[in-house]
């Protein structure tokens, strides 16, 4: 019996996956506890609640919108570079250096490094592109 095996870029997938949650999160902090009324999390209206807020919540919040925007191009690259056959090593560096250049992408926007948040999104998108084209033969 062959049993198929997770791959690091497939671990990767999963982090990746788990980034707007993380994201969300951080917009929330501190106030999952506090009354609405008395300016904590609302659950009941969650989306009402998150527009209302402002600095680094409402950063939290348009990083976590972009993550899930970066997310199916990252997925569909790592997939096709499995099936292409990709050099796995290669692969697996590429998908780990994308993680930690979202979570850097995290970092910058809830800190409003605007033009450091650019860079790091640029460098994500292009090692994105390397993935998907790491398997072209």
């Amino acid at each position: 019996m062959t049993y198929a095996r997770f791959t690091v870029a497939y671990w990767c997938v999963f982090v990746a996956a788990l980034l707007p949650m993380a994201c969300s999160m951080i917009a929330k902090y501190g106030l999952l506890r506090v009354p609405p009324q008395q300016g904590g999390y609302d659950n009941s209206n969650p989306r009402a609640w998150l527009a209302r807020q402002s600095d680094w919540r409402a950063r939290a919040n348009a990083a976590q919108a972009n993550t899930f925007e970066a997310l199916p191009f990252f997925f569909a690259a790592v997939i096709i570079a499995h099936l292409l056959q990709a050099n796995q090593t290669q692969l697996d560096i590429l998908a780990l250096l994308f993680v930690v250049l979202r979570m850097a992408y995290v970092i910058m926007y809830v800190a409003n490094l605007a033009n450091a948040r650019s860079g790091i999104w640029a460098a994500g998108l292009l090692v994105n592109i390397a993935i998907l084209f790491s398997g072209y033969r």
